[in-house]
């Protein structure tokens, strides 16, 4: 018997849109067997550490996993809060807030790409919708992150009898959106005679000459072509060269540096840890540090940076130092993913986002 009802219930349930929300991802506490299994999950990804399956494994279990757990645990404790990993909370709280902003017509889901929630916990909440967008929180593209997640989200959806409509954004560093959200971030932080340290994730050399370039620049990348389009090192240049253009500094008033490098394989340069010593040897009174990398605060840019690296400038005799927060859940960031995404929100008539 024809139930209108419930068919035409079935056919609105199905004409759902998607978002995913990926970010990288964070242990479930700071104990050393949690810690553990999150670094294990991570840095076994053939993507993190791109090197033949026996290489990788034999330096991950034999040197990574004994000799850095302890001191991960410790840094994560360091930075742990009442409600958990910063991480997990900003981020949880994003996808909140973006749900609460555009209304039913799309459901937000958060997938981590190691740990939990997982990506395939998340898509599963997204599996009667008719299309997906799929947006890794990670601006600047890199196979590591980016490719990662995109790679991971493809092979879960591969094995759905139902295939919907997908958008994937690889990357965002060069949306308008973005760059005047993360702007609007900083100018709070801005003073007279401010220098500017923008600080990304570092990746090895070799992730960089494996896709376009065949060599590394050794000073500032050249203004980003559809040549270098695919260098993760030439598009984080390029971030800085925006949100220097919106923020009104000049070329001397600002640096661009890599940080977070593991082992002893070139990383990308300059080193943020080593470029601290440059930018002190130029009089500098009042450091401002940003990581346009890091869209939510995390061990990286609480601990890496505001507590190592600051207690290395005092070391040097560094006046003030400034790490300013990532955008966490920023309305200026919130609408600025829904102009990345392209979705429309439910706003009530004579109210605005």
């Amino acid at each position: 018997m024809y139930d209108g009802p419930i068919l035409f219930q079935v056919a609105e349930l199905l004409m759902k849109h998607g978002l995913l929300l990926i970010n990288l991802g964070t242990p479930n506490n700071t104990d050393f067997s949690s810690v553990r299994s999150y670094l294990r999950e991570f840095l076994t990804d053939k993507r993190v550490i791109d090197l033949p399956a026996f290489i990788r494994y034999a330096l991950v279990y034999g040197i990574i996993l004994p000799f850095r757990t302890k001191r991960s645990a410790h840094a994560y404790q360091s930075i742990w809060t009442e409600l958990g990993s910063p991480l997990l909370f900003h981020s949880q709280s994003l996808a909140k807030q973006i749900q609460e902003k555009i209304g039913p017509k799309y459901k937000i889901a958060l997938g981590m790409r190691y740990g939990k929630p997982s990506i395939e916990s998340a898509l599963d909440q997204l599996k009667n919708c008719e299309s997906i967008t799929v947006l890794p929180l990670y601006p600047q593209y890199s196979s590591a992150a980016n490719g990662s997640s995109i790679e991971k989200v493809m092979r879960i959806i591969s094995t759905w009898n139902l295939i919907p409509s997908i958008q994937i954004i690889s990357d965002f560093f060069q949306n308008q959106a973005y760059v005047k959200a993360q702007s609007e971030v900083i100018k709070p932080y801005l003073q007279e005679k401010t220098h500017v340290l923008f600080s990304y994730h570092g990746i090895p050399e070799r992730q960089i000459t494996k896709n376009s370039c065949k060599s590394i620049c050794s000073e500032a990348c050249p203004a980003l072509t559809d040549k270098l389009r695919g260098c993760y090192r030439a598009q984080c240049y390029e971030t800085s060269r925006l949100l220097a253009r919106e923020l009104g500094l000049s070329a001397s008033d600002y640096t661009t540096a890599f940080q977070s490098r593991l082992g002893k394989t070139p990383w990308i340069k300059p080193y943020t840890d080593q470029i601290l010593n440059e930018v002190h040897a130029k009089k500098i009174e009042h450091l401002i540090i940003v990581c346009p990398s890091f869209v939510a605060d995390c061990l990286e840019t609480l601990e890496e940076i505001g507590v190592r690296l600051h207690q290395q400038w005092i070391a040097l005799g560094g006046k003030e130092l400034t790490v300013v927060p990532s955008m966490n859940t920023d309305p200026a960031w919130i609408k600025a993913i829904l102009a990345i995404t392209g979705i429309q929100p439910d706003i009530p008539h004579g109210s605005s986002l």
